[in-house]
């Protein structure tokens, strides 16, 4: 049932960020020439490699779903002995990129906000800053699922089907924050 509820819920936020994606384009439709002049104000090559960073944390993540569900919470090497990290592990790894990511927005957010490119300023800066923005309280969110999944495996006294489970869900919507990411990435990084 959680696993059914996820996914129903996963589809009405993908009705959220299909708003924001109309409203993108019906904007940018009306005033290209906005358009035109603050898109060459984005930084494409830092914003390809923050969007590298959580497309790699998704990939990380799901090798903490499989170790989920061979039912190892922890590492059962040394550290340096990837093939025997547990989902705690992964799922760090993910925190960590995730985490990464976020303060790759900031960065971005504060050099624009140096060249002018704020919420009042134009139609441009709203929906870009409405549309990230949105994506980054998903991203922390997720984050903090991590959390909260990886503290249960130390509170619990064994790993259980449960916590397997809860681990899964996560990683669902982990992937689709990043699925969003990657079409919000093309849209207003690539698409011209």
């Amino acid at each position: 049932m959680v696993t059914v509820g996820t996914i129903v819920w996963l589809s009405s936020e993908l009705m959220f960020f299909a708003a924001l994606f109309a409203a993108y384009f019906t904007i940018r439709n009306i005033s290209p020439e906005l358009w035109s002049v603050e898109t060459a104000k984005l930084n494409i090559p830092f914003a390809t490699a923050n969007t590298s960073i959580l497309v790699l944390s998704s990939v990380a993540c799901q090798f903490g779903v499989f170790a989920a569900e061979r039912g190892r919470a922890g590492r059962t090497g040394t550290i340096l002995q990837f093939k025997l990290w547990g989902m705690r592990e992964w799922f760090v790894l993910t925190y960590f990129m995730g985490a990464v990511f976020i303060a790759g927005q900031a960065t971005e957010y504060a050099e624009l906000i140096s060249e002018n490119v704020t919420i009042p300023s134009s139609a441009y800066g709203s929906l870009f800053y409405l549309a990230t923005g949105f994506h980054g309280l998903h991203v922390i969110g997720g984050l903090l699922a991590f959390l909260l999944v990886i503290g249960r495996t130390f509170a619990a006294s064994r790993f259980t089907h449960e916590q397997a489970i809860s681990a899964i869900v996560v990683s669902y919507y982990w992937h689709f924050v990043d699925i969003v990411w990657i079409a919000l990435f093309a849209t207003v990084y690539l698409i011209k």
